[in-house]
């Protein structure tokens, strides 16, 4: 890790724990915005406008958690990386199709998608447990979050 700027409150191997942690989070976070934002432009059909706006709703929510996790990693003494090569080459997430893509299957997609984003954030808040509580707060309330969001999703599907 390089030298930084800022002073870690943390000890030496917390940090370095924890900074890989955030950095997972961050690309997962990322690519789920921009896989919410492909949706948004290329859903189609029925309950089109429903969709269109709840994408909005989910892409608003996911960008403040990119910055809130960069934002922690910077005060921890950590450089973030949130560029398109390390996104592309890091991400946790499933696909997302290009060309338009039905209100069922953008529904399904999305589901499949924040499920997965779940699962990794869950483990996420168990290795952070001994390493910084702050950080796993972090991630409880973002889990919190997003699990609205899954349900919500799945809610079209019912």
């Amino acid at each position: 890790m390089a030298n930084s700027p800022i002073k870690s409150p943390l000890k030496e191997s917390d940090k370095e724990l924890t900074a890989s942690v955030l950095q997972s989070a961050l690309v997962d976070l990322i690519d789920l915005s921009l896989k919410a934002k492909q949706a948004h432009w290329n859903v189609v059909g029925k309950n089109f406008r429903s969709v269109h706006l709840q994408l909005d709703e989910l892409t608003s929510a996911v960008r403040e958690f990119v910055d809130d996790v960069a934002e922690r990693a910077n005060a921890i003494g950590v450089s973030p990386n949130g560029q398109a090569k390390t996104v592309a080459e890091s991400s946790g997430l499933p696909d997302y199709p290009d060309n338009w893509q039905s209100t069922d299957m953008t529904v399904d997609r999305i589901v499949e998608i924040l499920d997965r984003l779940i699962q990794r954030m869950r483990v996420r808040i168990d290795e952070t447990d001994k390493s910084d509580l702050v950080t796993q707060d972090l991630f409880i309330a973002i889990t919190q979050e997003l699990e609205k969001q899954h349900w919500m999703w799945q809610a079209q599907k019912a």
